[in-house]
């Protein structure tokens, strides 16, 4: 299996992902549109597809090796559970990680799109704020289905029902764009 190494937009800071991912979707909840809004408006960063999803490819954490650099993450609340890591050195957005989670989100953005695996699947449609404007070239579920709770289930036996720490980031600083 080969590996894939992604780097932010001016190579300081690196992932290294092992092997095949877990899956990989465009996300369209409320949490994800917002944090992709905040993160434009704050940063300048765009995440979001044409069709106002967020493309992620998803890996096990245990697959996952994260190159030296600054790092920050941003979460939509003090008391949230999931956080988005960006790349302080430029700004930008690495990965979600769900911190009780086995698995990483990682930006479908950072991929050079000859690269970026296949698109299988939607998730979360009942939050998008035009469901019926989504593309039927991939399945459009309005909640995580059990074919995308059976793949995360499976890649969590495989890694022993064990859950990596990726460790602590500081809170992003939203008020700063590169240069400024």
């Amino acid at each position: 299996m080969d590996d894939t190494t992604l780097t932010c937009a001016c190579g300081q800071v690196s992932l290294t992902l092992k092997g095949p991912p877990i899956l990989s979707a465009e996300c369209a909840c409320q949490s994800c549109r917002k944090a992709a809004k905040l993160l434009h408006d704050r940063l300048g960063v765009d995440l979001q597809e044409k069709n106002d999803t967020t493309r992620y490819v998803l890996y096990r954490k245990d697959r996952v090796r994260i190159g030296s650099g600054k790092l920050a993450e941003l979460r939509l609340s003090a008391k949230s559970g999931t956080r988005r890591v960006v790349a302080t050195c430029c700004n930008t957005p690495m990965f979600l990680e769900i911190t009780q989670g086995h698995w990483l989100s990682v930006y479908g953005k950072l991929w050079p799109p000859t690269t970026l695996p296949a698109l299988e699947m939607r998730t979360m449609v009942m939050d998008h704020p035009a469901p019926a404007r989504l593309s039927p070239d991939v399945p459009n579920p309005r909640r995580h289905t059990v074919r995308f709770m059976a793949r995360l289930l499976t890649a969590w036996a495989a890694m022993g029902f064990r859950t990596p720490a990726l460790g602590t980031f500081p809170p992003l600083e939203t008020d700063a764009r590169p240069g400024s």
